[in-house]
């Protein structure tokens, strides 16, 4: 019965890969402009060899038919996420959609060939499995890259204030000692991202609207109340050298309290391998020779 089912599986997808592969071949091109970048250019490489990989099968099978998902508020939860993650460069949503649908047809089918060719013996739930793990799996993938933008962001907010609250107290103006940060600082998520805010005001817009712009790509509290705190000192005329001292100052204590909430997490979780390896050992060595000595007498 489960090689029925796993055989019949097969047969589904098989014929939903033709049915991509045909109705591919037969579509003209004239949904073309409609996926195409809005710069009119092609996207930027990824970092992930997988996506470069799966970039061109996803443009030739499965991209117009991710078109297709119209759904406005998936489409919008998928665009905050690249452009949170910093993948609104690599990725657009209906490659991100293509991406879902490629591999949660490609893993399944691999696997299903494998085991009938090979003789493999797993079930065919695994099967099932794997294709719900390639559909999610750009999600995942934005996921680990928005965590990793943010722990580099907050190691080097801090420090980055410090030094714009001494440019603008030697004299340099916000905008000035933000590019001169930037010129200076190593590559970081945090300096790439500055250097878009001087791009965009270079552009025409206004600083506060380029630091909300910021604000919303990262959509990391302490930036968020970073650029709240500047435009707010921008309005009322308040010093802004002062106000970034204040604000460097805010962020390194809740820093602090965060590695003290981190610090008595892992003492917490560090009970959970004692309990299961230590304790038992101990009670081995402890209790044994009572038992021992019960059973055996004095002998």
């Amino acid at each position: 019965m489960p090689d029925i089912a796993l055989l019949l599986a097969g047969l589904g997808l098989a014929a939903m890969s033709i049915y991509l592969f045909v109705s591919t071949l037969m579509s003209n091109n004239t949904d073309a402009n409609a996926l195409a970048w809005a710069s009119g250019n092609e996207p930027a490489k990824s970092k992930s060899p997988i996506v470069n990989f799966s970039r061109p099968l996803v443009h030739n099978f499965t991209l117009q038919h991710a078109a297709r998902i119209k759904n406005p508020e998936y489409r919008k939860r998928i665009e905050k996420k690249l452009l949170t993650a910093g993948l609104s460069q690599e990725l657009n949503v209906d490659e991100f959609i293509g991406l879902q649908v490629l591999w949660g047809i490609m893993l399944p089918i691999v696997l299903i060939i494998l085991k009938f060719t090979l003789g493999l013996g797993f079930p065919y739930w695994f099967c099932i499995g794997i294709g719900l793990f390639g559909a999610y799996f750009p999600h995942m993938y934005c996921a680990m890259q928005t965590n990793q933008r943010y722990l580099s962001v907050i190691c080097d907010l801090p420090f980055f204030i410090d030094l714009l609250a001494l440019s603008t107290e030697a004299g340099l103006d916000f905008i000035n000692g933000i590019q001169r940060i930037v010129d200076k600082a190593e590559d970081s998520v945090l300096a790439s991202e500055l250097g878009t805010v001087l791009k965009d005001i270079k552009l025409g817009s206004s600083r506060a609207d380029s630091l909300k712009a910021f604000a919303k790509r990262l959509d990391i509290p302490e930036i968020t109340s970073f650029v709240a705190v500047v435009n707010d000192a921008d309005f009322t005329g308040a010093s802004i050298a002062q106000v970034l001292k204040d604000q460097s100052e805010q962020m390194r204590m809740e820093r602090f309290v965060r590695a003290e909430k981190a610090g008595a997490r892992a003492s917490q979780l560090m009970l959970v391998p004692m309990i299961i390896f230590v304790m038992p050992a101990v009670f081995i060595v402890v209790f044994a020779p009572v038992i021992l000595q019960f059973f055996y007498g004095g002998n």
